[in-house]
């Protein structure tokens, strides 16, 4: 049965302590000999640390230098275990790469409402697995507020306060916005019943959020954008108007045939998010399976593969090591579905491709693979 394997994977989400235990993204101490740890954004991983020469300062187990200090969320509810450089902390408040992009975090002070600090940590944990994989695909990352205040990013992590004046979660020129509710397990579970969704959490919506923020910073106004047309339609169909269809008649009837989820029926932009996301998934999830060394025997799995005549660009040179990764994810989430169902619970996956979204996945790809950033995909 031979492993999942990467040529070049530089997501990793297992990791190893000084002391050679194994540890794991949201780990800030070694749960077996007690070395602290901090995930270092621009080496996507997880460092063992040990007091630097000034206090609260930390330098990697073992070496001299650089020296860090832990993001200032760490002791927070937010529990946030990423560090700063030390030359440049106070810059930005000594926050973190994912940290400094909130505007707006929920009242942890509300008496009226006691959770607002647990289900901002969760959130803040949803938040960081978005960013650290961002900063590995070589997308531009920057605080709005402290970085870049023409394109940057940021969020406004919200809870709604009164009654009738919800909060919607959705993004508005580099702005997203979170109902922090959505980290509510159960209330997220009533709201996917009452849509209907096969599939809804907080990293989702991170994830498809973001899709929206880099369609305006990487598709609109560039030479993509004629070819995001080809695949995706045309944006400039009235979205509110799509949008009251959808709700008063359902989705199309034939979505199945041509998108990945209903709500992606709705207007190209979500199209855009919905594929966004689900490749966003793709490539966390193979990462997690290279990182625990998963194995896989195609012989015992009932595929047939996608070949190159799916994809956006079949003669692109790399068109091949696409292809090996889609057939491979697509084989690991029909052994994740079957391990899911044995348990009991939802598919892993409750999603099907049809030959349309391969395509737009594949140019998505190789969008990200061109901003000239990006690391070299998962080959598996």
């Amino acid at each position: 049965m031979p492993p999942l394997h990467a040529e070049a994977s530089h997501t990793a989400r297992v990791y190893t302590c000084q002391c050679g235990r194994t540890t794991f993204f949201v780990n800030s101490r070694c749960l077996a000999c007690g070395t602290a740890l901090g995930y270092h954004p621009e080496r996507a991983t997880l460092l063992p640390l040990a007091p630097g020469v000034e206090a609260d300062t930390w330098v990697e187990w073992g070496t001299p230098g650089p020296v860090f200090v832990s993001c200032a969320n760490r002791d927070t509810p937010a529990n946030c275990n990423w560090l700063v450089p030390h030359v440049d902390g106070e810059a930005h408040g000594r926050l973190c790469r994912a940290c400094r992009l909130n505007r707006t975090i929920p009242n942890l002070d509300d008496p009226a409402r006691p959770d607002n600090g647990e289900l901002w940590g969760r959130v803040e944990q949803a938040k960081r697995r978005l960013v650290s994989a961002l900063l590995v695909m070589g997308l531009p990352v920057a605080s709005r507020e402290t970085e870049d205040t023409e394109q940057g990013l940021m969020f406004d992590i919200l809870r709604s306060t009164e009654p009738g004046k919800h909060v919607m979660t959705g993004h508005d020129d580099g702005l997203i916005t979170l109902n922090v509710a959505e980290a509510d397990d159960a209330k997220r579970e009533r709201t996917r019943q009452a849509m209907n969704e096969p599939y809804r959490t907080v990293v989702g919506h991170f994830r498809h959020e973001i899709g929206h923020y880099y369609w305006y910073r990487l598709v609109e106004k560039t030479e993509w954008l004629p070819r995001f047309r080809d695949l995706f339609g045309d944006e400039n169909q009235d979205y509110a108007e799509s949008l009251k269809k959808s709700y008063e008649d359902g989705p199309r009837p034939d979505w199945p045939l041509h998108f990945v989820s209903a709500y992606a029926s709705v207007h190209p932009w979500e199209d855009w998010a919905e594929c966004w996301a689900h490749y966003m998934h793709m490539r966390d999830t193979v990462d997690t399976a290279v990182s625990y060394g998963l194995t896989l025997n195609p012989a015992q799995l009932d595929f047939t593969p996608f070949d190159a005549e799916v994809l956006h660009l079949p003669d692109h040179p790399e068109a091949e090591r696409f292809l090996a990764f889609l057939n491979h994810w697509t084989q690991l989430t029909m052994l994740l579905n079957g391990m899911s169902r044995a348990m009991g619970q939802p598919d892993f996956y409750p999603f099907v491709m049809p030959y349309e979204v391969v395509a737009k996945l594949h140019f998505i790809h190789l969008l990200v693979a061109e901003t000239g950033q990006a690391q070299t995909i998962v080959s598996l």
